[in-house]
């Protein structure tokens, strides 16, 4: 097989369900490395996945995002499957996303869990949620994925190898989609159902609390991709605040010669050095994060695509279709 593919499967109290996606993995890709990073569970998860012939390896920093960081650090592989090890997500899509990530020559490949709304799996807590920050996403950066927050991704080796991993919880997959986003590698969604958890499981995401946390994210990154933008926005909203205090102020001094509310000139006055300040910020921060987002492409193209990890330089055909296996009814 010209790839070689690992499976990282991120795990915290997940004793119920993680055999079994251990070994429906194993039953989907024959040949992948399967990779259990166990977060300080406290039930038998380790035991679980050590029986079902995973490679166990243990991230003491508790959040997803910190084992996510770990993962990538310590695998090497061409071909990268990300998964949750809840029971949500079928290990039988993952041949079909790696591929589309082959054929396509893709770095990204999100299963996008569009028929989720049928059923209880997707809350709609969880859902609203996907979309206002989905959509806020798109506003902000060129968007092509419908599904931003979902666990299940198949990644090439440049993409794993040059992303900086900086969040600690369940902010990391809005952290993927921005990476992708802001260097505009090539990425592509795919449909794929969304079960509910097996009985005896709880889920770690809180509704309101990680969702303050995804969209200080998605504000954070922001800043760090667009500064300009960002500055520029802040910088307009303060003058157009000014403007808006100074019209009575205006009107005044025309009509008596007077300024009599000299306070509120003074507030004016500083409102619009602020707003200057922040244009400026914009100006030279732009200037840097272009600087940063050339580094960080130039590390990108550092690593080997998909379409030269085997050495044949093809993009697609069937030599490559034959090297995936499928998944095993």
């Amino acid at each position: 097989m010209p790839y070689s593919v690992a499976v990282l499967l991120p795990c915290y109290n997940e004793e119920v369900s993680i055999g079994d996606i251990v070994r429906g993995f194993r039953i989907a890709l024959p040949d992948a490395a399967i990779y259990v990073y166990d977060n300080n569970s406290t039930d038998g998860t380790i035991a679980r996945a050590t029986e079902a012939g995973a490679t166990v390896r243990r991230e003491p920093m508790q959040g997803k995002g910190n084992v996510v960081r770990r993962m990538f650090a310590d695998v090497d592989a061409d071909i990268y499957v990300l998964a949750d090890g809840d029971g949500t997500y079928d290990p039988k899509d993952a041949p079909a996303m790696i591929a589309r990530l082959i054929d396509d020559n893709l770095d990204m490949v999100v299963g996008a869990r569009l028929g989720a709304a049928e059923n209880d799996a997707f809350r709609t807590g969880h859902r609203a949620g996907n979309r206002v920050l989905s959509g806020l996403v798109a506003t902000l950066l060129p968007n092509r994925l419908t599904d931003m927050l979902s666990g299940y991704r198949v990644f090439s080796r440049r993409f794993v190898k040059s992303f900086p991993a900086l969040s600690r919880g369940f902010e990391t997959e809005t952290e993927l989609t921005i990476h992708a986003l802001e260097l505009r590698m090539p990425v592509a969604e795919m449909p794929v159902p969304y079960a509910a958890r097996p009985g005896g499981s709880a889920s770690k995401l809180s509704t309101w609390r990680d969702g303050m946390r995804i969209l200080a994210t998605v504000i954070f990154l922001f800043k760090e991709a667009r500064p300009f933008k960002f500055f520029a926005g802040i910088a307009a909203a303060l003058a157009l605040l000014a403007v808006v205090l100074a019209g009575p102020l205006v009107v005044t001094y025309i009509e008596t010669g007077l300024v009599p509310r000299l306070p509120t000139a003074v507030l004016i006055s500083g409102i619009m050095v602020i707003a200057a300040l922040s244009f400026l910020c914009g100006v030279i921060l732009d200037t840097v994060s272009r600087g940063r987002r050339e580094a960080k492409r130039m590390h990108y193209l550092a690593e080997r695509s998909v379409a030269a990890a085997d050495g044949t330089g093809l993009v697609a055909g069937t030599v490559r279709r034959a090297a995936v296996p499928r998944a095993v009814d």
